[in-house]
């Protein structure tokens, strides 16, 4: 019996408690009202930490996207010289030369210098 009596006492006085900070009498203890200036101060500051946080986070997700852009770029890149590369050997130009019958050919003899 008696604990019941003390488990209704706790449920209404944390009911109690919870109904009074709700309701605004929190605000009108001396503590509150002695250092409104500086809750206000550590309020402001959680906010503009939360605030900047957020935006570091956006920056370095826009970061992460330009440095995976710019990897493909790279590759792509690569696969285009190399294809460059590919078609500029000897052997590919006189491939080319063939079929589209221009009538050139190699020449036999090796170039050789004019002057020193």
């Amino acid at each position: 019996m008696e604990q019941k009596k003390q488990s209704r006492k706790k449920k209404k006085s944390w009911l109690s408690s919870v109904l009074y900070f709700f309701s605004g009498g929190i605000l009108k203890e001396e503590f509150v009202v002695k250092h409104t200036r500086m809750i206000v101060l550590v309020a402001f500051m959680l906010m503009f930490f939360i605030g900047n946080r957020f935006i570091c986070l956006l920056k370095l997700r826009e970061i992460e996207r330009l440095e995976e852009e710019l990897r493909d770029a790279k590759n792509q890149n690569i696969a285009i010289l190399s294809e460059l590369t590919g078609s500029n050997r000897l052997s590919e130009i006189e491939d080319i030369v063939k079929r589209q019958e221009l009538g050139l050919e190699s020449a036999q003899t090796p170039p050789y210098i004019l002057y020193k």
